[in-house]
């Protein structure tokens, strides 16, 4: 009886792991913004601990970066 249940244990083990051959990735189904853009927000309170929150997509200024010899 005890062989019979450690076999059972392991077919079940064996099958289980053969369903999976690939994992589950989720992904975001809303891709990333560009570099340039970005975000401006207002929010405000709501009823009850709770917000109600505007956003407008911007560009973003460009960054200025300085090199210096020294």
């Amino acid at each position: 009886m005890r062989r019979l249940t450690l076999t059972v244990a392991l077919a079940l083990a064996a099958s289980a792991g053969a369903c999976a051959p690939k994992p589950i990735v989720s992904r975001d189904p809303v891709p990333a913004p560009a570099p340039g853009v970005g975000y401006v927000c207002d929010s405000r309170p709501f009823i009850v601990d709770t917000f109600y929150s505007t956003c407008e997509p911007t560009l973003r200024e460009r960054e200025a970066v300085l090199h210096a010899k020294g």
